[in-house]
């Protein structure tokens, strides 16, 4: 489906406020706004930046920019992978080669966060979308209209108040009782590093005892994103805001071989955060309100779905508002009902894909990548078929 498809009127007159700039936030009140929604979103920062580095944008998440018209803008910042090699982390070669192009075609795009922030919000105001800077909320009342309050005292009042404001939302604790975040035991690192020389555009894993590192290409080769992972006992805050010292990331992963030492000893700056577990909202929705994206279901990034799933949730949200049967409160239930299954499955595939990279014991290692070999010379397409479920899923079909 296309942006001229998309566009319709069925939410003509329906007056939307989005709280948060992000990726889910954009999309969005873009899927919204195509559908003849009045639109505005609410960013707490007094700048609409991104302090992350890379992401992978699967092609459950590429279909929602297609429909959304913006297809061009995303193959202009993206180098597209074909190939997700692992590797051992002191043996030469590669353990397996997963091709994940989609009939010969490259379907995996590798993004720079901020480049993929800065079109959305392009899109956005060309489409007469207002984005507000430095409100900053301070709580949602559910209703009918909802209203927003925000910390200097300001409210509004709208139709639909959609809560894409992160792990920390305001607007899923208007609707859910206070949950605890569980430590996963797993701490990660985050940098990018300046390529002068030519890069191969695939995904590397490198796994070793206790810890695995990932490095991907961003911006045709000119950055190489690494994400680097280490099982760990303790950690006191979350977040991904907290820089760390290089040496600390250089020591952690000292016996890696191959292009780490190389990678690492580039790294400048580095920001360290702890990897929590949060349950998934029990409730999305309630009346003039729904969630979406971290603030629903905060993601852990071993299967690269947190962006995906945000997509996926705003596109299906501004779907049914558009297309479903009965009342707002009733629509806005359809989509909790669409969404919240397959993100907790997803959630959960994604906690459990972490530990394969960590064994830790060498004997269980060797027999473990000898059969992953073995698997990728007699059967090449069983490792990424097993993930078909999330990448072939079609939120637009």
């Amino acid at each position: 489906m296309d942006q001229g498809k998309l566009q319709t009127a069925a939410l003509d007159g329906l007056n939307v406020a989005v709280l948060g700039a992000g990726i889910g936030g954009l999309t969005a009140a873009l899927a919204l706004a195509a559908r003849g929604a009045r639109v505005t979103v609410h960013e707490q920062a007094p700048a609409i930046t991104e302090v992350g580095a890379g992401l992978q944008i699967s092609p459950n998440g590429a279909v929602v920019l297609k429909a959304l018209g913006l297809k061009p803008e995303l193959d202009a910042i993206a180098t597209w992978a074909r190939h997700v090699i692992l590797h051992d982390y002191r043996r030469a070669g590669e353990v397996i080669r997963l091709d994940v192009s989609h009939g010969g075609q490259a379907a995996y795009a590798l993004v720079h966060r901020a480049d993929l922030i800065a079109f959305l919000e392009r899109a956005a105001r060309a489409r007469g979308i207002g984005i507000f800077l430095g409100r900053q909320v301070a709580s949602v009342a559910p209703g009918t209209p909802a209203t927003v309050t925000f910390a200097d005292g300001a409210t509004l009042q709208a139709d639909l108040v959609v809560g894409a404001d992160g792990v920390h939302s305001v607007a899923r604790a208007a609707l859910n009782d206070a949950a605890s975040a569980r430590f996963t035991g797993q701490v990660a690192w985050r940098a990018t590093v300046p390529m002068t020389d030519p890069v191969d555009p695939d995904v590397r894993l490198y796994m070793g005892p206790g810890r695995h590192l990932v490095r991907y290409p961003l911006r045709g080769g000119q950055l190489m994103n690494i994400v680097a992972v280490e099982e760990r006992r303790g950690w006191a805050e979350e977040g991904w805001h907290h820089t760390d010292d290089p040496a600390n990331l250089r020591a952690a992963f000292a016996a890696f071989r191959g292009e780490v030492p190389g990678l690492l000893a580039q790294v400048d700056h580095v920001a360290l955060w702890g990897l929590f577990r949060h349950p998934v909202a029990a409730r999305w929705t309630g009346p003039g309100t729904a969630i979406l994206g971290d603030a629903a279901h905060p993601t852990l990034p071993f299967l690269a779905q947190g962006a995906n799933l945000a997509m996926e949730d705003a596109y299906t949200l501004a779907r049914c508002l558009a297309e479903g049967s009965g009342a707002q409160n009733e629509k806005l239930m359809q989509y909790q009902r669409r969404r919240r299954d397959r993100a907790a499955k997803v959630i959960d595939a994604s906690t459990r894909n972490a530990w394969k990279y960590h064994v830790r014991f060498q004997p269980a290692r060797l027999i473990g990548h000898t059969g992953l070999s073995i698997l990728g010379r007699i059967a090449p397409d069983a490792m990424t078929r097993q993930f078909d479920w999330i990448h072939a899923h079609d939120v637009t079909a």
